[in-house]
Order: structure tokens, then sequence, then C-alpha cells
């Protein structure tokens, strides 16, 4: 890494968002850009104060101030009531004004935050890039303690954690895939910058998501040690964490463009950026499996993903994204040998051993308030080797959280009796 892009990162790493602009030149974007959504903001929620403006905006004060004397130049907008200060100063558009807000609405109903330039936002990202994060058997035993996990599979996915590249878990169903690619997050560390929204060639297109993002309340003060403001139009995050499964298709891993707003809502990977982005369930999309990982050999191999507006520009993003591939088929069944070298950890989990079995048995017991009975998890071994059962990790829990069903309906004392135990396996795998 050179030494200003490793300063960069180290920057990112203690405080991940940058200084308010202090100038309008400053703020990456066209000047016209966020006239216009000034416009359209005070159309859509009336006379406001100047510092609702801010909020509202997330650009400083000074700015708003400027466009403001801008739009009341043009005859836009008018100051409807002085205040005691600056920022209690109310506004609102004049007829002039709405007229212009109406036609800047039949381009783009966005109206919120104003954007962050595209090449701020590549070069936040990489600057913050999930390949400077380092993960140690210390963390990896923090984000799984209690959990009862082979030490020597902890440590392929610690490893691959720290690889930057990504990685394809295969096993039977109910071997523990999902949940393990699950529980990695807790192995994500450092805070990221995420914008609210990214111009691209004058079209807007909104990543921050509070569905995926996890926005860490800003401190006391909202600035930087020297004092200085900090750019709020970035929401200060978590690493982002993005699941998918089965309903993922190859339109939605690209720009998603709302024909009735006018504005884009970022795919998945880029929503994903700087984090984890975990594909559950490959192979039971609608769309073949071999599709999806034509789609992402390139991003994969070259960290870029190659996107496009409806008007035909193209642009390229980082795919600065550790990707976890979590499928019950076997690697050879979904891609050929050219994908599959681009993956950089094919880690199988399986079924498990005995001593692992009844741990997790004990465990799911004394979750469920159920005494352990050593004869009754004898039968169920039993059972598994008579019908050729192999040992998977959800068995235990799930059989008895039936039994403890079945108790509760009953309002009786859960017991691991052989009546009940043989309810719940039926129950669970059927008869044949």
């Amino acid at each position: 890494m050179s030494e200003p892009l490793a300063s960069t990162a180290r920057e990112a790493a203690s405080n991940p968002v940058p200084p308010a602009p202090s100038r309008l030149r400053d703020a990456g974007v066209p000047e016209s850009v966020l006239e216009d959504l000034l416009v359209k903001v005070l159309y859509l929620r009336g006379r406001l104060r100047m510092s609702e403006l801010a909020d509202h905006l997330c650009l400083p004060p000074p700015l708003l101030e400027t466009l403001l004397t801008r739009l009341r130049a043009e005859r836009l907008c008018e100051m409807t009531r002085r205040g005691v200060n600056d920022a209690t100063a109310v506004y609102a558009l004049v007829d002039a004004g709405r007229t212009r807000a109406l036609e800047l609405m039949q381009r783009s109903r966005w109206a919120g935050a104003a954007p962050v330039s595209l090449d701020d936002y590549v070069a936040r990202v990489r600057a913050q890039s999930i390949r400077d994060m380092r993960v140690t058997r210390d963390t990896v035993e923090r984000a799984f303690r209690g959990e009862i996990v082979h030490p020597q599979l902890l440590e392929r996915f610690g490893a691959a954690m720290n690889s930057g590249r990504s990685i394809f878990v295969y096993g039977p169903p109910g071997s523990g895939k999902t949940y393990i690619a699950e529980r990695l997050a807790g192995l994500l560390g450092g805070e990221v910058a995420v914008p609210h929204a990214v111009l691209v060639d004058g079209e807007i297109v909104a990543v921050f998501d509070r569905l995926v993002h996890d926005e860490i309340d800003a401190e006391p003060g909202g600035g930087l040690d020297q004092g200085e403001p900090l750019d709020r139009r970035w929401v200060r995050c978590r690493r982002p964490v993005v699941r998918t499964g089965a309903e993922l298709t190859l339109a939605m891993v690209d720009l998603q463009f709302d024909a009735k707003t006018r504005y884009y809502q970022a795919p998945p990977q880029v929503k994903a950026n700087n984090g984890l982005f975990v594909v559950d369930d490959l192979g039971r999309q609608l769309v073949p499996a071999q599709d999806l990982m034509n789609r992402w050999i390139v991003p994969l191999d070259r960290g870029i993903d190659h996107l496009a507006l409806h008007t035909g520009t193209q642009f390229l993003l980082p795919f600065d994204v550790l990707v976890v591939f979590s499928s019950n088929l076997m690697p050879s069944d979904l891609a050929d040998p050219a994908f599959l070298r681009r993956l950089g950890y094919k880690i199988e989990v399986g079924p498990i051993d005995a001593t692992d079995y009844r741990r997790i048995f004990e465990q799911a017991c004394a979750q469920a308030a159920i005494d352990f009975d050593e004869a009754a998890f004898a039968t169920v071994l039993r059972r598994h080797a008579a019908e050729g059962r192999p040992l998977l990790a959800c068995v235990p829990r799930d059989l008895i959280e039936q039994v403890r069903d079945r108790a509760r309906f009953r309002a009786q004392r859960a017991t691991l009796d052989d009546e009940a135990l043989d309810w719940a396996w039926t129950n669970y795998f059927a008869r044949h």
C-alpha cells in the first residue's frame, strides 16, 4: 500500500466521516444540483428554518446561506421571517419557485440528503477497504463464544476472512452453513462512512439503507477532535452485512431505477461495500447459478463492478466486498473451474462427531429448561445409526424444541421420555 493511501486508510479507521465542505466548490457536486435539491425540499416541506434545511440536506449552514441568497436573487424563494440568528430565519418558495420545483420533480423526485460525487465515493470505499481488516484467533473466539463449532473449522473461516477473497461454504442441509456464515458478521471490525446518495452523470443513486446499514450514534458535538464539523452527507456505520437468498435475481445485482421517483437504488453488493455479502442457498434461485457466477466473475477477480444507468452511461465502482456463497451443492456442480479458481476459500461444513452432537444436545436442553437424559440421548444416537441419518448440528435443537412445544400444549413439564422423543422424531423426519 502506498503511503498516501495508507495514511487515508488510517484516517478512515479512526474517523470514517470526512470533514464538512467549507465552500460550495468543495462539495464535489455541481452547485446547480444543490440549488435544485433545495428548491424541491422547500416545495415538499413548505416553510423551513435554515437549521431545518441544514438537517434535511445534510449541508453546513454557510453553504445553504449561499444557495438561498442565489434563489432569492432569482426570485424563486423569500425569507418569510427573520430569526434571532441565521439558523432561525424561515424560508419559503414563491410562485416562480413552485413552478420550478414542479419541473424539477419531473426529472427526479429525490429530495433527501445532498449527494456526494462518484470520485469521492470511490476514494472513500478504497480508503476503508475490507482488505485492510485483520481477524485474529481472539476475534474469532469472541464472535463464536458459547457456540459449538469445531476449532479447525473456525480456523479456516478466520484465515478466509483475512484473505479479502470470496468464501464458498458447502455441505448438507442442516449442517450449520447459514448460521456460521451469518456469525461471520461478528468478525467485522472498524467503522465506515456510507453516503446517503451518490451523483453519477447527473443521476441520483441512493446508497444508505437503514435495513442494511447499522448507524452509529453521532458523538456529542458531531465534529472532529479539532472541532471541525463532519460532512453529514456521510453516515457513520459499522461495516455492513447484506444477506440474500433464493430470491436473488440477475436484475437485483444491477442498479434499480424507479420510473416513478426517477432515481436509483444501489444493488446489494454496492450497499455491502467495505463489508460482508452473504448469498445463501446458492443454486435455489430462479436464475441458474452459473449465470449469477458469471455476473460476478470480473468483480471477484479485479475488485471492480461495471454498472450502467438507464441512459446508457456506464461507470465503474469498487467491489470491496467479502462474498460468502453458501450452498447445499458441491462447488463443481455450480461453477466451472475458471470461476472456482477465483473463489479464495472452499470450506465444507458437514456432519459433526458424537462429542459435538452431545454438547449441542445438552445446550439445547438447558435452553429449553429440559433435564438432559443419558438414556434418551443414547436412543437418539441409535436412531441416527439405524436410519443412516448423519449427525447434523441442527437436529438436537430442533428435536428438543418439538418436545418442549408439545409439553407447553399439554400444560405439562417437558421430559425426554421415549414417547416424547419418538413423537418429535417422527414429526421432524417424517415417515418414508
